[in-house]
Parts: C-alpha cells; sequence; structure tokens
C-alpha cells in the first residue's frame, strides 16, 4: 500500500454501492477495491449509510469537501447569514447567537453555526465591509489576540472555593446562589459591581464610587442587608483584589466562595451578564454616572441579550421598570476628593 492512501474515485464508489445492495460486508468490500475495511466504512458512514449510500452523490459531496477554499459557514447559507448579521447588529455575542439559534429556528437545521465559526468569519472581513454593514463584536475587537496571556496570582488571604460551596448551588435548582463580578469603566473613571442569582439570572448593580476593597465591601454588604436570608444563600466571585474583604462579607451572612482556576465555567452567569454591562453601560466621564442614568441603561443591558444557558425568551422591559440600584452606604460613597470636585 502506497505511504498516501490514495483518494476513493468514482469507480470505487460505485463498487461500494453495488456490494451494499448486495448485503456485502464492508470487508468483502474492501478486498473488490483492494482497501482497508476502516476506508468503506468511513464513506459509507459519512454518506447517506448502508440504506441511503449512492456513488455519484457520495463523490460529488467528497469533491465539494475538498475544494479550496472553503465558504465560511456563516456564508454557505443566506438566510443563516442575515440572521447571525442581525443579531451581531443588536449586541448579541457570537456564543450566545449559536446557543440561541436552535431555540428560535429548531425545525431549520440550516441555521445552525458555532460561535467559534462566527468569529473566524468576523475577523476575515475587512474592516470597510463591517463599518458598512454595522457589523461590530462588542469588545470591538477587529482581530484576535495572539499570544498566551500569563495566569494571574491569587490576591486573597484564606479563600474559599467553590469546592466547598453547597453542593445544592451546582444544579441550578436552589435560588439565592449569587455570582458577582465587578465592571471598570473606561480609564478606571467609573465601576460597578454585579451580582447576578444563578438560577433566575436576576441582576443586581451595585455603584460604586471606586473599587477598592473596603468600598467593594461595603456595597454588597448592603446589598446582602436588603435581601431576605431564604435568596443570601452564598456568593462567588473571582480572584479580583476587590473582594479581599471577603471575610467582612460572610461575618454579614453571605458566605463568599471563589472561583478556581480549575473550574472554568464556574462564572459563565456572571461572566455574559459582566460582559453585557460593559460593553452598553454609559461611558465614563468626569463624575460617576448618576442614578437616573443607570436606571435607563439597566433594562436594555439586562434583557437583550439572553444567554443560550437559560432556554428562554429574552423578557422586556420598559425603561422605568428597574427599580434595583441600591443606594450606596455612607462608607462607600465619593468624597470630594475622589470624583475631583
Amino acid at each position: 500500500m502506497p505511504a498516501v492512501r490514495a483518494m476513493l474515485t468514482l469507480a470505487d464508489r460505485e463498487e461500494i454501492s453495488r456490494g451494499l445492495a448486495e448485503g456485502l460486508e464492508y470487508k468483502q468490500i474492501a478486498r473488490l477495491i483492494g482497501r482497508n475495511p476502516s476506508v468503506v466504512s468511513r464513506d459509507v458512514a459519512r454518506h447517506g449509510g448502508r440504506a441511503g449510500y449512492r456513488a455519484v452523490a457520495a463523490d460529488q459531496t467528497a469533491a465539494a469537501g475538498r475544494s479550496r477554499p472553503k465558504a465560511y459557514a456563516v456564508d454557505r447559507w443566506p438566510r443563516l447569514r442575515a440572521v447571525v448579521t442581525e443579531l451581531l447588529r443588536t449586541g448579541w455575542s457570537p456564543a450566545s447567537i449559536a446557543g440561541r439559534l436552535p431555540h428560535d429556528y429548531p425545525g431549520d437545521q440550516a441555521v445552525r453555526v458555532s460561535h467559534e465559526a462566527i468569529y473566524q468569519w468576523v475577523y476575515a472581513q475587512p474592516v470597510s465591509t463591517l463599518a458598512r454593514e454595522l457589523i461590530r463584536l462588542r469588545t470591538g475587537r477587529p482581530a484576535r489576540r495572539s499570544g498566551p496571556r500569563p495566569v494571574p496570582a491569587p490576591r486573597i488571604r484564606e479563600p474559599r472555593y467553590i469546592d466547598e460551596r453547597p453542593a445544592e448551588a451546582e444544579g441550578r435548582q436552589v435560588p439565592g446562589h449569587w455570582e458577582g463580578d465587578l465592571v471598570i469603566g473606561k480609564a478606571g473613571k467609573t465601576a460597578v459591581a454585579t451580582l447576578v442569582e444563578r438560577v433566575s439570572r436576576f441582576v443586581v448593580l451595585l455603584p460604586l464610587s471606586g473599587r477598592d476593597a473596603l468600598r467593594v465591601g461595603d456595597a454588597v454588604i448592603a446589598a446582602a442587608g436588603t435581601l431576605p436570608p431564604q435568596i443570601a444563600r452564598s456568593l462567588t466571585w473571582d480572584c479580583g483584589a476587590e473582594m479581599a474583604g471577603h471575610a467582612r462579607v460572610t461575618a454579614a451572612g453571605l458566605p463568599v466562595y471563589f472561583a478556581a482556576r480549575t473550574h472554568p465555567g464556574s462564572g459563565a452567569a456572571t461572566r455574559t451578564r459582566t460582559g453585557s454591562c460593559a460593553n452598553t453601560s454609559p461611558k465614563a466621564s468626569r463624575s460617576p454616572p448618576t442614578r437616573n442614568t443607570w436606571r435607563w441603561w439597566l433594562p436594555r443591558s439586562t434583557t437583550d441579550p439572553v444567554r443560550s444557558i437559560t432556554g428562554r425568551s429574552p423578557p422586556r422591559y420598559s425603561p422605568n421598570s428597574s427599580r434595583q440600584m441600591l443606594p450606596l452606604p455612607e462608607s462607600a460613597r465619593a468624597s470630594p476628593r475622589d470624583t475631583g470636585g
């Protein structure tokens, strides 16, 4: 047998089709065409199985698969391209689009694509084409970052990781377990903490005048004090320095656990919500955003898009329906020196 295996020809596939019609086994068909039985079985499985295998159709499909350059997955079907383009224009992330398509188009197998295929398609487009069609990733990146990123060392003393978290939090069936993160504005001038309930994906935003451990801790304690004990069971945070005062939060009645690097998906809900907040929130100015500014923005950032993990349609709220902006505690309020006043 040659070092490089020759591709199956149309004559080979006709022999395979006749052998299947006669009820021969793969080993017998392979001997007839001088190939390995695994080559025959893979080709049959790839092109319709024993009942649906047709020599001409299989040869045409194989030839199309070998053609180069390949069309991007998003460009293969006009309907798929139209749907993906429209969702990107409205601020959906590729991951949310890929997870949402089977839910919105259950009977249309052509409207299926992975998030990686969407990223590849976007990065392959000229910048002028993206600008003309109003297509833009929420991150704003026109190209993929390259190179490994260093793994940050933990900066938390005596952390409790999610391995110690109550087992009921894993299944997302019992409400009261929260995930938190920090959204930092442009140039670090503004910040807001996000608390996401793991079952309902309900979001609470905590406006901050600073992102040090004292102010973040006070804001989280103030938020936890407004929650009934039944829905304040635990809080999961990443290893950011802003939660260095986790012991105070735990003592206030909301146990804090940290997402270890060995659990990459442990903060998926809050990272999705935080990404939406970071990419659609009011941009930084000389002074922190006002309460009215946050009330205008909150419904937009927390309702559309919805991460595919929920499997539910995004709710719709009016701008006046969100009143979840909790007041800042006195210790977390900005002084005139902090705000430049």
